[in-house]
């Protein structure tokens, strides 16, 4: 069977194991059910994931116009600390920036291959910590915008990493750590008018993923250079597809890729 598609971020479900589905336009493939499966993904154009139009993609999905243009891809994404919607203040798109950035935001703790601190609006919990592929996480303080949460992760990128080792994730090269542990430990780095939203009692939420074999060493597969790749899936993690030659396909790195899948 054959699947045509552009490439979107996995829809996950939170069960146990996470369960992964790949959407297209007019089909979706539930990719649990592709484990211990040979499967052949092909290259076949780019489609930018805002105008729509066949364009080369420059980065997140976006063609090079798109990128620069569209407010989903603004600094502020990757760096919330720059949000301005609660000043009143347009970046590219004030309307969309506030119905973003206003709302509800949590700093988090999440250990996929080492702890690191990171921030997302609280309506994607536990969605962004499926998608680093983190084995266990904690919510650190609930605030009221994203400006206060990179305010946050700002203040706590001195004390811990901000990074994931993708590698190491995906090799499931990790430890267990004590998560609430480290919440205390951090709460005196908290900026001062973020203090009183410290969260305190909650419990470390653990997840478990659809992997039958890990890669002893990882090799990132280039489909736009190769073209073609055909291999047996034994394993998703994050958003990667692992298969039994250590060959890893990151689908979010690669959105906006039309691809044909035979399976």
């Amino acid at each position: 069977m054959v699947y045509t598609g552009v490439l979107t971020k996995m829809q996950t479900d939170f069960q146990d194991p996470i369960q992964y589905y790949l959407v297209f336009k007019s089909d979706f493939i539930h990719v649990n059910q592709l484990l211990d499966k040979t499967i052949t993904i092909t290259f076949a154009g780019e489609e930018c994931l805002n105008c729509g139009l066949s364009k080369e993609i420059y980065r997140q999905g976006f063609c090079k116009s798109c990128f620069f243009d569209t407010p989903n891809a603004g600094d502020w994404i990757m760096r919330p600390e720059l949000s301005t919607a609660h000043l009143g203040k347009e970046d590219r798109d004030l309307e969309y920036e506030k119905k973003v950035q206003l709302q509800p935001h949590i700093v988090y703790l999440a250990n996929s291959s080492n702890v690191k601190v990171g921030v997302t609006r609280k309506a994607q919990l536990p969605t962004r910590w499926i998608d680093q592929g983190a084995h266990e996480a904690i919510e650190i303080v609930e605030v009221p915008n994203r400006y206060l949460a990179g305010l946050t992760e700002v203040a706590l990128k001195d004390f811990v990493a901000d990074k994931t080792n993708w590698r190491k994730m995906l090799k499931n090269d990790n430890v267990d750590e004590d998560l609430k542990e480290w919440r205390n430990k951090l709460k005196v780095h908290i900026p001062a008018e973020v203090r009183d939203y410290f969260i305190a009692h909650n419990q470390e939420t653990h997840l478990h993923f659809p992997v039958h074999q890990y890669p002893e060493k990882p090799r990132s597969l280039n489909l736009k250079k190769e073209g073609s790749y055909s291999g047996k899936l034994v394993g998703v993690k994050g958003q990667y597809f692992i298969f039994e030659d250590n060959t890893v396909f990151n689908i979010r790195a690669n959105e906006g890729m039309v691809v044909d899948i035979i399976i």
